[in-house]
């Protein structure tokens, strides 16, 4: 009688976990973002709150408990609301679609040549990179002319296209803090077959864990700039690509997300290249769809590239 009941109360005790997990997934807005920014840290790793479900799932198998069983129900419907359509595939590729790559290629790349190869294997449209040094400059010049004479270049971001580039400008994204010489982002319009679209090349401040919590200040103000310059946009379509230091899911970025359609298709884990755990390059579009999104083979940075198919409309 006592083991029954001592099983009984560790079946309580996993259902209230498995509710608590729930909780999190389903209600992370409700999240206080205050002060340490737990919020924003959470969403960052939103999808990996699948795992403690997989693990209260064996325990619970274990333990026999159908309680445990049931709240279950509640975590493992909200990651399938939330994740489920990511593993989905996606649809046929269309005649109106741009293939796009996107690539932090990291200012301590001993290879840019080699990177540069890698990125015009996956035959885009288009190739944004961030953290391109001068020095590394004309190794990427070099390797793409063949295929991509069209680029424009802004500061420490660039573009390089299949197709010709016209209004090629800087896009200040600036936090206030920040000295005069930062420069991350650029737009240009690109003259596809399909009609001009303006594209936003954009690298936004990285954020830190520490014992203070998520130190995420300039990238959400750099966020909220570059929210700015798109809904400013006279271009119907838009395709921004960067390296925005945060996920989808993390409020941060709700500048961007609130304005622009995100991958469909895909998780992309694209940092760190060694041991990725979360998407922090994006490819995200206005008046288009962001069909499906996948990474490509390591290069010598410590982000890996991520390749999208972006379908216009």
């Amino acid at each position: 009688m006592l083991k029954r009941g001592r099983d009984q109360g560790r079946g309580r005790v996993l259902a209230g976990c498995a509710l608590l997990v729930g909780g999190l997934l389903g209600c992370h807005r409700a999240v206080p973002n205050a002060g340490l920014r737990l919020g924003s840290l959470v969403e960052s790793f939103l999808p990996w709150l699948g795992l403690p479900v997989l693990v209260l799932l064996a325990l619970a198998l274990v333990r026999r408990s159908a309680v445990a069983l049931v709240a279950l129900l509640v975590p493992v419907a909200a990651w399938t609301f939330l994740f489920g359509g990511l593993w989905l595939p996606a649809a046929a590729a269309g005649p109106r679609d741009l293939v796009v790559v996107q690539h932090n290629v990291s200012d301590e790349n001993p290879d840019p040549r080699g990177t540069a190869r890698a990125l015009a294997a996956a035959s885009p449209d288009l190739i944004a990179v961030q953290e391109l040094l001068p020095s590394a400059r004309p190794a990427y010049e070099k390797a793409l002319a063949a295929d991509y004479p069209y680029r424009a270049v802004r500061g420490t971001v660039g573009l390089w296209s299949r197709h010709p580039l016209s209004g090629a400008r800087l896009v200040d994204l600036k936090p206030r803090a920040v000295e005069a010489s930062w420069r991350r982002g650029l737009r240009a319009e690109v003259h596809t077959p399909y009609g001009v679209i303006a594209a936003y090349v954009a690298h936004l401040p990285s954020v830190r864990v520490g014992a203070g919590g998520l130190a995420s200040q300039w990238r959400d103000e750099s966020a909220g700039l570059l929210g700015a310059a798109v809904a400013a946009e006279e271009r119907r379509t838009v395709v921004l690509l960067g390296d925005l230091n945060g996920t989808v899911d993390d409020r941060g970025l709700a500048p961007l997300t609130s304005r622009l359609a995100v991958a469909e298709r895909g998780f992309a884990f694209s940092f760190p290249a060694a041991a990725p755990v979360a998407r922090i390059d994006q490819v995200m579009a206005r008046s288009a769809r962001v069909a499906e999104i996948r990474t490509l083979p390591a290069t010598g940075s410590d982000h890996l590239p991520v390749v999208a198919r972006v379908v216009l409309r």
